[in-house]
C-alpha cells in the first residue's frame, strides 16, 4: 500500500502546475483591495461563515491561481466569479500577499468523527481507489507550495465537504489530471464527513 502511496504522490508532483497567476503581489496592496472580500472571507482572512473558506495563512500562490480559475471561468460560484472577473493579475497577486500573511484561527475535530477521519485521512482505502489526502496535503495539512496543493488544516469542515462533493459530481473540475475527481467519487458522505472534520482540526 505505501509504495502504491508513493507512486501516486509521484505522479502528482510531476504532473501538478505551478500555477498561472503570479503571486508575489504587495501584502499591503492587497489588504487595501479586500475590502470587498471581507463580507465572507472576515477581516483577517478567518470566515465566520463555514459556508465561505478561510483564506488567512493559505499558499499565496494556490489563492492567485483559484481566482484565476473563477476568472476563467474553470470554476464557477455565483458570488465568487462576478468578484474575480474584475480583478487584475495584479489584484490577485495582491489579495493573495495579503491573505497568505494572515495567521488562521484553530478549529476543532468533532471527536465522534476523527478516528474515521484520520485513517482515511493518513491510510486513504486502498480497496476503493482512495488515495490517502496525506499523500498530496502533508501530515499537518499544510499542503505543498511547490506543488500548488492547498493548506487545509484549520479550514471549515462544511465548505471542504462542499468541494469534494462538488468534485465527485464534476461541477468542479479545476484539479489536474481530475485527482480530486477521482478521489471523490469513491467517498461515500460518511467518508466526506469524517475526513472534512478531521482537516478542519488539523493544526
Amino acid at each position: 500500500m505505501r509504495k502504491a502511496l508513493f507512486a501516486t504522490l509521484a505522479l502528482a508532483l510531476a504532473s501538478a502546475p505551478l500555477g498561472t497567476a503570479s503571486a508575489e503581489g504587495s501584502a499591503e496592496a492587497g489588504q487595501a483591495k479586500s475590502a470587498v472580500c471581507v463580507a465572507c472571507h472576515g477581516v483577517d482572512g478567518n470566515s465566520v461563515n463555514p459556508e465561505w473558506p478561510s483564506l488567512a495563512g493559505q499558499h499565496a500562490i494556490y489563492i492567485a491561481a483559484q481566482l484565476q480559475h473563477f476568472k476563467d471561468g474553470d470554476r464557477q460560484n455565483v458570488l465568487m466569479s462576478p468578484q474575480a472577473a474584475a480583478l487584475t493579475a495584479e489584484d490577485m497577486a495582491d489579495l493573495a500577499a495579503y491573505y497568505s500573511a494572515q495567521t488562521l484561527t484553530p478549529k476543532e475535530a468533532d471527536p465522534d468523527l476523527v478516528t474515521r477521519g484520520q485513517k482515511i485521512y493518513r491510510g486513504g482505502d486502498e480497496a476503493r481507489g482512495i488515495t490517502a489526502c496525506i499523500a498530496c496535503h502533508g501530515p499537518n495539512g499544510q499542503g505543498n507550495v511547490v506543488a500548488n496543493y492547498p493548506v487545509v488544516a484549520g479550514q471549515h469542515a462544511t465548505y471542504l465537504a462542499n468541494q469534494l462533493r462538488l468534485y465527485a459530481n464534476g461541477d468542479r473540475s479545476s484539479d489536474p489530471n481530475q485527482m480530486m475527481r477521482s478521489i471523490a467519487r469513491r467517498m461515500t458522505e460518511n467518508d466526506i464527513r469524517a475526513v472534512t472534520s478531521y482537516m478542519q482540526g488539523l493544526r
